[in-house]
């Protein structure tokens, strides 16, 4: 396992696992852990052995967004640069990653800390997790996505609601509203996150990619413009290796062993 102060990094069996690693302030962010995500997210971009991607947090929490007291130091850049410097860049870096990425929140996600989790292509989370759209607690407006990808999830008037009040959502409500894709048992979370990580590793990258492209810009096409994107993905789906061994395997009634090709 690769370390720097606050990202600890650990890759194997074709899964990169990225751990926020500021436990003491529920791995709350500062300059130094966000540009550090930034260039690890960078890296593993360009790493083709990199099939899947875990993004947790050490200890209690998952992430409470930004450490304020960096923000309100004397010194400290405005707010809007924090999040054009800080925030902005991860979030399009996570959905621009040609591999799937999932979130495993494994205590509370509030703030920046939610919204980059609802960045991710899934996002699961211990029973005993929450998440919080903590701004308007401040006198802040949700930032890192949050606007874009609640609403998104969960429907307008929930999204609304749940961003004037800031109140906490339980893991097991953001299930019920879609906000999450499955919540665990705190003591079978950790085997059920690495069982999926793990399937999305030996599944067909490319193939993962493509879908993941077309997810991207889905809320933004018409239906005629979306199923032209899809042809366009479903040929260099069909020209891929992972497409071939798919296919022999169907017919040989056999299991896929797919290559991220």
């Amino acid at each position: 396992m690769e370390e720097n102060n606050y990202i600890k990094y650990a890759f194997e069996a074709g899964v990169a696992t990225i751990t926020l690693n500021r436990p003491d302030i529920f791995n709350s962010f500062n300059r130094e852990m966000a540009l550090s995500l930034q260039e690890r997210l960078r890296k593993i971009q360009q790493n083709e052995e990199v099939r899947a991607v875990l993004l947790t947090g050490e200890g209690k929490a998952f992430c409470a967004g930004q450490d304020l007291a960096e923000a309100t130091a004397a010194d400290a850049m405005e707010i809007s640069k924090i999040v054009d410097q800080h925030y902005n860049p991860i979030v399009l870096l996570l959905r621009q990653l040609e591999k799937p990425v999932v979130a495993a929140v494994n205590g509370v996600a509030a703030g920046a800390g939610a919204n980059l989790a609802l960045a991710c292509d899934i996002v699961v989370a211990k029973e005993s997790a929450s998440f919080i759209q903590a701004f308007s607690k401040i006198g802040l407006i949700p930032d890192s996505g949050g606007t874009f990808f609640l609403p998104r999830l969960i429907g307008l008037q929930r999204a609304s609601a749940l961003m004037m009040t800031g109140d906490k959502v339980s893991a097991k409500e953001a299930q019920e509203m879609g906000m999450i894709y499955k919540a665990f048992p705190d003591d079978a979370f950790e085997n059920e996150v690495s069982s999926l990580v793990k399937r999305l590793a030996q599944m067909p990258t490319k193939g993962l990619a493509y879908t993941k492209a077309l997810l991207n810009c889905t809320f933004d096409l018409s239906l005629d413009e979306q199923l032209r994107h899809e042809s366009t993905y479903q040929h260099r789906a069909g020209v891929t290796d992972d497409f071939k061994e798919g296919v022999q395997a169907f017919i040989q009634k056999r299991k896929p062993e797919f290559k991220g090709q």
